[in-house]
């Protein structure tokens, strides 16, 4: 092959792929829908991105020609119909990645949250250890600025994610498991088939599961050595010990794990859900051989990724912070950890709904997680691969919310609506286009300071 071709490139998972092509020196292009950030820094890479449905943008030498796509990408899709009809060899992104770190040594970090946060902070410890990795992320890395890095080592770090059951297609190493949530019961139709989709995941592990104590994961499921972690239960294997919060949020402990106990750690990344997701990437770090001093170095070294826990805007006064969550559960640990980070303060939350399945299926559960802010602002549902549903709007989550105010407008408004509004601390959460507004928040905010 010489050529690689993505169908739907702006997606996060997509643009480490396309990136990691480019490296390989392949001539690499591809559609998505609509520009983005993403999109713009891979055209400045030298990757050429189109945003019309133009099949006849494919190279037409199809015989050293990739297609590689997304299963958000519709099956109608011109593009999609041409590479189908005319046999191109045409792939999966998670088969594309299986395929790729099949042969080396994979970390693969699983769950219905915290992957991404993960994944990125072991991707961060083997570099910043000096070890190495190439690494597929779910996030941009705020160390490095990307969402791939690559090693001439033979360690891989992917995120195993769920959707679609695009995990089945790793077969890594070590593997972590950090959350079994009922999550994309379009796909799953109930909770019983998101278990043994995991089940199925961890049964493909050769080393060893390390899975958060209280998930369904036994050593039954797996050949692999079955491990635990857990924030505070001390039961488990790799457990914090005398966790507290320094004035910036930050959280310092002491490790417990089976080769004794690692005194001091600090988390570079604000929250109590970072220090949890620390607690699992340093247990696959220290399950992979690594140094017990280098692990603790490297994790007070990790600044975060974007779109977790981001802070924008951090004063006295008025502060601005962001996240992805967007999963009822998500949603509940990023409220409770900004409470942490800003005790005692006014918390206005933004949410916007991603997608018409997930709000249908969740929507008491969401009205609950968004009950914890002082204020809601909610906006409309992001639709994102999904067809309205007759009767799911957000109005089915915002009638159940009891925070003290709430208000339910339309994103086209929320700019104005904001501009007008009194703050101390504001968060923006969803995975849908809310992150275009991150920016000019930012900026009408600091105009405040």
């Amino acid at each position: 092959m010489k050529n690689v071709y993505f169908i739907g490139i702006g997606g996060i998972g997509m643009s480490a792929l396309a990136r990691y092509y480019k490296f390989k020196g392949f001539e690499v292009a591809g559609y998505d829908r609509t520009p983005s950030e993403l999109t713009a820094q891979l055209e400045k890479e030298g990757i050429s991105v189109h945003y019309e449905d133009r099949p006849d943008l494919i190279p037409v030498d199809k015989d050293n020609t990739l297609v590689v796509y997304t299963p958000a990408v519709p099956s109608d899709l011109g593009e999609m119909r041409k590479v189908t009809e005319e046999g191109y060899a045409v792939l999966k992104r998670s088969r594309t990645l299986g395929e790729i770190t099949r042969g080396q040594r994979c970390i693969a970090v699983s769950g219905t949250h915290g992957k991404t946060t993960t994944s990125t902070l072991i991707a961060h410890i083997l570099t910043e250890t000096g070890e190495g990795c190439s690494a597929f992320l779910g996030g941009i890395s705020r160390n490095y600025g990307t969402n791939l890095l690559m090693s001439k080592n033979e360690t891989v770090v992917a995120e195993a994610d769920e959707f679609d059951r695009s995990f089945l297609q790793l077969f890594p190493e070590i593997a972590i498991v950090t959350a079994v949530d009922a999550d994309h019961l379009d796909i799953y139709g109930d909770y019983a088939h998101v278990v043994e989709a995991f089940k199925s995941f961890v049964s493909q592990v050769s080393g060893t599961v390390i899975a958060k104590k209280g998930t369904p994961i036994s050593a039954e499921d797996t050949k692999a050595r079955l491990l635990s972690y857990h924030y505070t239960d001390t039961e488990a294997d790799f457990c914090a010990l005398n966790p507290k919060a320094d004035g910036l949020g930050l959280f310092h402990y002491d490790l417990k794990w089976p080769g004794g106990i690692i005194k001091d750690i600090k988390v570079g990344a604000p929250g109590w859900v970072n220090a949890e997701n620390s607690i699992a990437a340093a247990a696959a770090c220290l399950v992979y051989g690594l140094e017990p001093e280098a692990v603790k170095a490297a994790i007070g070294t990790f600044e975060g990724v974007k779109r977790r826990l981001e802070l924008h805007v951090n004063s006295p006064s008025l502060s601005y912070i962001d996240d992805y969550a967007h999963h009822p559960k998500e949603l509940k640990s990023a409220i409770s950890s900004i409470r942490d980070i800003f005790p005692g303060r006014k918390l206005t939350g933004i949410f916007q709904p991603h997608l018409f399945t997930r709000t249908r299926d969740f929507a008491e559960e969401f009205a609950d997680a968004l009950s914890g802010v002082d204020k809601l602002i909610l906006l409309d549902i992001y639709p994102a691969r999904e067809e309205p549903i007759p009767g799911v709007t957000s109005e089915i989550i915002f009638k159940d919310v009891t925070a003290p105010e709430k208000v339910l407008i339309k994103k086209e408004e929320l700019m104005d609506y904001l501009s007008e509004e009194p703050l101390d601390v504001l968060a923006t959460f969803g995975a849908g286009n809310i992150d275009r507004f991150v920016e000019p928040i930012t900026k009408m905010l600091k105009e405040r300071l």
